[in-house]
């Protein structure tokens, strides 16, 4: 299948099968991620930008003081494609990424509040 062509609903239900945060809605897929603070919204919203910008497919995004919604379609395509869940699949990966529950050097944000970041679990 090629990158760009339109996903029918059923391929979409599959793919949003492993992206459980995500929500298919007129024509996008959709996840907003909740954060503590202005400061953990624009950490999100970086690493989305970075990692859309290095992938040349570019989301919409609205943001608040502690939530973030990403909205991905492929404007090119008219529809939901590849390109969109394997984008949605990497910001999962990285904005999610909790290196306190891996082990190893890296041991993860405190929890103390002020430090706090993204809300994990939703």
């Amino acid at each position: 299948m090629s990158k760009d062509q339109v996903l029918d609903p059923g391929a979409i239900a599959a793919r949003l099968a492993d992206l459980p945060a995500w929500k298919e809605a007129d024509g996008w897929i959709v996840r907003t991620y909740r954060t503590h603070s202005w400061k953990g919204t624009l950490m999100v919203i970086n690493t989305v930008g970075h990692l859309a910008e290095a992938a040349w497919h570019h989301p919409d995004l609205t943001a608040s003081y502690a939530w973030v919604e990403v909205r991905l379609t492929t404007h090119s395509a008219k529809g939901l494609t590849e390109k969109d869940f394997a984008l949605a699949r990497k910001i999962e990966e990285v904005v999610g990424w909790q290196p306190g529950l891996e082990g190893g050097a890296l041991e993860g944000t405190p929890s103390d509040p002020r430090f706090a970041y993204i809300k994990h679990g939703r």
